[in-house]
């Protein structure tokens, strides 16, 4: 690393790259590897590919497995320089970043950040209170509609009361699956 990049601040943003398909767990490795030999662990902070558990019954039989939420995709917590955008974009899989411009690399917003469930200093802003009829936007329950609960800003959730099949049932959400009606 120059002189010059190296008396930058070491703010790590979150990126998107984008690999080739079924290859994002050897990227991981590889960049993993290459941030160990080259002892650039202040540069590339952490490396990750957002997983959910899904449950299947197969003849009967109850399995879990792990599904990538976003195939295709590896989240990379990086400081941008010259010789880290050289490494990570020459990585074996990789295809790019993404982003509106393939010469320079675009951070994650806070919003972004929060709505894949990663660290951030965002602040939500909420228009609704406890009692107020919202709308869900996101996820499973998308399209129904619910009464605030309770909102929980620590944690950036809130739980909406939902009908399902006659019953008031308490449904925990990200602040940002829902809108106010």
């Amino acid at each position: 690393m120059s002189t010059n990049q190296e008396n930058q601040e070491l703010e790590a943003k979150w990126y998107v790259i984008h690999t080739y398909s079924g290859h994002e767990n050897k990227v991981k490795m590889t960049l993993e590897q290459v941030v160990e030999n080259r002892e650039i662990q202040d540069y590339i902070q952490e490396i990750s590919i957002p997983t959910e558990q899904v449950v299947e019954i197969k003849e009967g039989k109850k399995k879990v497995s792990e599904k990538k939420l976003y195939p295709g995709y590896v989240l990379i917590k990086m400081v941008l320089t010259d010789d880290i955008w050289y490494i990570v974009r020459n990585t074996r899989g990789v295809t790019g970043f993404v982003g509106p411009s393939s010469t320079k690399p675009f951070p994650l917003t806070d919003e972004e950040l929060m709505i894949m469930g990663l660290e951030s200093d965002w602040e939500p802003i909420i228009d609704y209170d406890v009692g107020d009829s919202v709308n869900i936007i996101h996820g499973p329950f998308d399209g129904f509609v619910g009464t605030v609960e309770e909102i929980d800003t620590e944690k950036k959730k809130v739980t909406v009361l939902v009908s399902l099949f006659g019953r008031e049932t308490p449904i925990e959400l990200d602040l940002t699956q829902i809108l106010r009606i």
